[in-house]
């Protein structure tokens, strides 16, 4: 059996095994929804392996090699941006699966462990296939910001000034320079793979005005935001990997959706709302650095 056969048996075995167990504990409680319990386990199952299919075709389908740690070189990879992705990400996955086991029956803090367990546990994943290729390698550090990320709703339930602090994504294909750099390379990439497209990825952490000061006439749908990412100046050095590029910093306004439509209250437009506020839309933007730069609509 091929490592990638075996990883993927082992994550869905692990995933029924901690759902079942939940079950044995919740029973005792008789606050579980067992058909629910059931949607979620295989609901889950079938999007692990759905997953892991497609990154292993869009991330890890060079050569495989033994496994190692990343080589130093994981810092200066986009900057960092990647970090930041690695972060918003672990906040989705422990927010999926906390809110998933709500929805079976589990009262909301214990929820919350789960998912953060959880999403750690995605990152983990993530970190030791890239453990097995060649121009990857375990990172630390990704494993580190994705952790963070997987506890960072459980903090906000136990520090109500966290709830004014929480984090999005934007991209926009403003530059081809993703794809140039990999053919470059003699990479021919999709051009829908999107993930490692870092100069075209923004990330924004967006801090919640009203909830932070008490303003009269501060909308409550209006929060700012500040945003990172890195620009298109990258180019491929003499070890055939990418250097150079500078950090990109902006601060705009951003839209809270869930406050915007707070009259639309039905449980799956709920679900939409929630889903939609990991965006961050279209709004005026002030590039900070590396030049200052007004966006009317920044994308």
């Amino acid at each position: 059996m091929n490592f990638r056969s075996l990883l993927i048996i082992m994550c869905c075995y692990f995933h029924i095994q901690s759902v079942s167990a939940e079950t044995e504990i919740l029973n005792k409680e008789e606050i579980i929804n067992k058909r629910r319990l059931a949607i979620i386990t295989s609901s889950l199952t079938v999007s692990l392996a759905a997953t892991y299919y497609y990154f292993d075709n869009a991330w890890w389908s060079e050569q495989r090699s033994d496994f190692h740690f990343d080589d130093g070189s994981d810092l200066k990879y986009a900057l960092n941006v990647d970090k930041a992705g690695h972060f918003l990400g672990g906040i989705q996955s422990a927010d999926f699966f906390s809110s998933s086991m709500t929805w079976a029956g589990l009262n909301k803090k214990d929820a919350l462990w789960y998912g953060s367990f959880f999403g750690t546990g995605v990152q983990l994943f993530i970190e030791f296939k890239d453990a097995y290729a060649p121009f990857w390698g375990f990172s630390k550090w990704d494993l580190m910001a994705g952790s963070l990320g997987s506890f960072w709703p459980l903090i906000q339930h136990y520090n109500e000034e966290a709830m004014s602090l929480n984090f999005k994504f934007s991209y926009y294909k403003r530059s081809n320079i993703y794809w140039d750099l990999e053919a470059q390379r003699n990479k021919d990439i999709s051009a829908y793979a999107w993930q490692d497209d870092y100069p075209n990825q923004t990330y924004w952490a967006v801090f919640n005005i009203s909830k932070m000061y008490d303003f009269c006439c501060w909308p409550k749908w209006l929060d700012v935001a500040l945003g990172f990412g890195i620009d298109d100046t990258q180019y491929i050095n003499s070890n055939n990997s990418k250097s150079g590029g500078r950090n990109e910093w902006y601060i705009a306004l951003d839209y809270d959706i869930k406050e915007l439509t707070k009259t639309w209250d039905h449980p799956i437009i709920n679900k939409v709302k929630e889903l939609l506020n990991y965006f961050h839309f279209p709004a005026p933007t002030i590039r900070l650095s590396p030049s200052i730069k007004f966006y009317p609509l920044f994308l």
